[in-house]
């Protein structure tokens, strides 16, 4: 009798007990790592990552992970990336706490052009969930590559990569950072909102995908908000674009396709309530000819509805800007477009070539 109960007692405290994964981990240094992502709760004290390593994180299903202090990079020349976060049903929490990249170290007004080597993108985001409240400092390139296995939110992200307007000792005289886009995104089910942009290249740049939603977004010093550039077996599709400002940026809106891509489509871009000042080049740019500007369009990539409605989207350019340019390979953009709610002033017209769908829109 005694030997029965005390195996039940066994069955039953053993049926009691947590799983393993029912834990906290903490990571304080990279020796931390291994044995915190076995817990679905994981909180990140400040450390520096030591240079030529990345942070890497492959997480438990419906994990929180909570950023409690700053974390810097070490600086070596290297492809990165810096930071990688995986798994599904995350939420990660910045708490407002900064990933420093170290990009003075790294500009040198070249980006991905040559150079110095450098760690891009500096984070890949490989997650589902939320991911909110983080601040980038300094990125040495690109910031966030984003292919989110299933929705995903990032709200609440600051990206803060001002101080590579200034030129160095490297740079030759022009901005030192180069190439520092905020989101490139190649995914689907994704919402980019209330967040901050500081860069020099595009704020977001969407290379395909699907149900893709950018809103409540400010873009500081860049080349604005893009639908591109789209290369060959490309699909693009369901992108809104609104409530955005877009302040002293190259372009405000633009598609840019390759002019050699193929077997590409794009379709249901949608603009709503987005305003553009001090913008420098174009206020609205679709251009069928990357990487050249306005050059020999393409006719590779089908291009169809792309509308400006609801709310109207209001853009100021620069004297010697121009308001809007739209450069279609031949047979290449299809449909009625609907820029009714469009309003750009200053500067001058632009060209607009191979395409007379637009409708509800004068320059």
């Amino acid at each position: 009798m005694q030997s029965t109960f005390a195996l039940l007692l066994l069955v039953a405290s053993t049926l009691a007990a947590p799983a393993a994964s029912d834990c906290t981990g903490t990571i304080s240094s990279m020796g931390d790592v291994d044995a915190a992502v076995k817990c679905t709760t994981v909180n990140i004290n400040s450390f520096t990552v030591p240079a030529g390593q990345g942070l890497t994180l492959n997480l438990l299903d419906a994990t929180t992970v909570n950023l409690n202090g700053d974390l810097k990079f070490g600086n070596v020349s290297w492809a990165g990336p810096l930071f990688t976060v995986s798994g599904k049903s995350i939420t990660f929490n910045g708490n407002g706490h900064t990933l420093d990249g170290g990009g003075p170290f790294y500009w040198d007004g070249l980006g991905g052009n040559g150079g110095v080597v450098k760690p891009a993108p500096m984070i890949k985001i490989k997650i589902s969930g939320t991911y909110k409240n983080v601040r980038v400092l300094n990125s040495p390139a690109r910031v966030y590559s984003v292919s989110n296995p299933a929705p995903l939110t990032m709200t609440g992200l600051t990206i803060d990569n001002s101080f590579g307007d200034l030129p160095n000792s490297k740079s030759g005289g022009i901005a030192a950072g180069h190439n520092t886009d905020g989101f490139d995104a190649s995914t689907h089910d994704l919402t980019i909102s209330n967040s901050v942009i500081m860069n020099q290249d595009d704020c977001l740049a969407i290379n395909k995908g699907t149900n893709i939603a950018f809103t409540g977004n400010t873009c500081s010093g860049g080349h604005g908000i893009s639908v591109g550039s789209i290369d060959s077996d490309a699909t693009v599709n369901n992108i809104t674009i609104s409530n955005n400002k877009i302040i002293n940026n190259d372009q405000a809106l633009r598609i840019k396709t390759k002019s050699a891509a193929t077997g590409s489509t794009v379709s249901g871009i949608t603009y709503s309530g987005n305003t553009g000042t001090g913008i420098k080049k174009f206020g609205v740019i679709i251009d069928q000819s990357y990487p050249d500007t306005l050059g020999t369009p393409g006719t590779g990539v089908k291009l169809s509805g792309v509308n400006f409605i609801g709310t109207t989207n209001t853009i100021s350019v620069v004297s010697g800007a121009k308001r809007v340019a739209v450069n279609c390979g031949s047979g290449s953009c299809t449909g009625s477009w609907n820029w009714a709610s469009l309003k750009v002033t200053g500067g001058s017209a632009g060209p607009i070539t191979n395409f007379n769908g637009i409708t509800g829109f004068t320059q």
